[in-house]
């Protein structure tokens, strides 16, 4: 599916989706306990892998008008009876590899051709060195992977620089362990606050975890049992970046965006982001209502390591800001459903932009750029399209973005919002 945005301009209020990353790990934790009522969750394809998962491993998933209602496999996987298809979700193999090392048998874990291309070596060594097995099919650290245990826990050490997701599954697995886990960072772990949401959400299902000195640990032979049987999804500051950019560019008067409570999400630094650009917001966070008006914007240097998903809508900003915009600490963000660091370099000068792209660096000249429009590739990655999407509000000529269905992953209803906000689209 193709989508045209047509320069436009933008009002009204809208609600932001619930978050994907609480939303993964919510599911999971209620496999893990012997069941659970996750509310306002995001239902998205991502979101669905992880259910799939969660089925594939003994539970069972139903899902309601407001809620996912899982009964749990009570800390016990089951060796799926099929090979585990995680579709195009990091998180989901990431969180459930470390799931498969607790099973008596093997498990199979693939995914698209782009999840096929993601790394999950630390991890397979992180498993090895715990006991269990974990064999990249192509012995090049990518899916297929083949996992078992059970392993029992302890000991081991981790690199924190090219996924934090790789510590959030050890951690959740490491609950039901007998020893639990203790996890040495061995580099500067980047995406932090993903972590920080991980604690969150096992403190919420009754699981003690912890950040210690040499990185976390979270001791052995717990249950998870969120009180009543319940947890509620936060909306997602990472979806919530479109609307407030679209905000920020394009607004007549002014645009509201509900459902922005804080939490742990290391993505609502795209309030001050904003605002450091010279945006002017206003943050109701007892109501969870952040109003964005249409403003002038300049450049700022910024860096991501703790909030990679935020740069396809940092560097659109950019372009469309007077001055420069330098987005350092971004190497990591080469390694998501695509790389993205490339994509926008590419695809925003597609549409006029003057960019600039090193290995840990994105540069985009505002002052020197003039967003013409034109046709760019959505790359299969919902963060490139709807980042460009939000461009195309701004461009002299409308924007078409190709295989714009892949939002489906974190924001399905992403045109249907902007739509009824008031962008022209086609």
């Amino acid at each position: 599916m193709n989508v045209t945005v047509t320069p436009s301009r933008v009002r009204g209020t809208a609600r932001a989706p619930p978050s994907k990353s609480y939303t993964h790990r919510a599911l999971l934790a209620a496999g893990y306990a012997d069941g659970a009522r996750v509310r306002a969750p995001l239902d998205s394809a991502d979101t669905r892998a992880t259910a799939r998962a969660v089925e594939a491993f003994g539970g069972q998933v139903d899902r309601t008008d407001d809620a996912f209602v899982v009964d749990g496999f009570d800390g016990r996987p089951a060796t799926p009876a099929d090979v585990l298809d995680c579709a195009n979700s990091g998180t989901t193999m990431r969180l459930t590899t470390a799931t498969a090392a607790l099973g008596e048998g093997l498990t199979v874990l693939t995914g698209d051709a782009s999840l096929r291309s993601r790394p999950q070596g630390p991890l397979l060594t992180a498993i090895e060195s715990l006991g269990g097995r974990a064999d990249s099919t192509r012995e090049n650290g990518q899916a297929p992977l083949v996992v078992g245990g059970a392993i029992d826990g302890g000991p081991v050490a981790v690199p924190g620089d090219v996924s934090s997701q790789y510590i959030t599954a050890l951690l959740m697995a490491g609950a039901v362990t007998p020893a639990g886990i203790d996890i040495e960072v061995t580099t500067t772990l980047k995406s932090a606050p993903y972590v920080d949401i991980t604690l969150e959400v096992l403190a919420a299902f009754g699981v003690d975890a912890e950040q210690t000195d040499a990185g976390f640990r979270v001791a052995g032979g717990q249950t998870y049992a969120p009180p009543d049987g319940e947890y509620a999804v936060p909306g997602d500051f990472s979806s919530m970046s479109y609307l407030l950019a679209a905000g920020a560019l394009a607004a007549d008067d002014a645009l509201t965006v509900r459902g922005a409570r804080p939490s742990a999400q290391g993505d609502a630094a795209i309030v001050d982001i904003l605002e450091s650009m010279g945006a002017t917001l206003t943050w109701d966070r007892a109501a969870g209502e952040i109003r964005a008006e249409q403003s002038a914007l300049s450049g700022i240097e910024v860096g991501v390591a703790d909030t990679p998903d935020l740069l396809p809508t940092i560097a659109v900003l950019g372009a469309a800001a007077d001055g420069t915009t330098r987005i350092t600490n971004c190497e990591h963000v080469r390694y998501k459903e695509t790389d993205r660091v490339a994509a926008m370099a590419e695809e925003l000068t597609t549409l006029g932009a003057v960019v600039e792209e090193e290995p840990d660096t994105l540069v985009v000249h505002g002052g020197e750029s003039t967003l013409t429009g034109g046709t760019v590739s959505g790359h299969a990655d919902h963060r490139i399209i709807m980042s460009l999407a939000v461009a195309g509000l701004v461009a002299d000529d409308p924007v078409t973005v190709e295989g714009a269905d892949h939002v489906d992953v974190s924001f399905p209803g992403f045109f249907d919002t902007l739509r009824g906000l008031g962008a022209e689209l086609a």
